[in-house]
């Protein structure tokens, strides 16, 4: 039954494409970010639920972002 109702639909084939498409575009800017984050940043992002609430009082710079 599926199968007729997705063969009736005008431009039908054109959906995988999109959304491949936004998923790599999505995967690409991850991937970008990634390597060009601050290394400090993601160091104390990674340290932060290790760290105690009373020690870790100095506030992370966020500029470079």
């Amino acid at each position: 039954m599926y199968k007729n109702v997705l063969q009736n639909i005008d431009n039908i084939e054109i959906w995988p494409i999109i959304s491949f498409v936004i998923f790599f575009l999505f995967f690409l800017c991850l991937l970008l970010w990634v390597f060009t984050a601050d290394k400090k940043f993601i160091r104390d992002m990674a340290n932060m639920p290790l760290a105690d609430n009373d020690t870790n009082n100095t506030p992370i710079k966020t500029e470079n972002l």
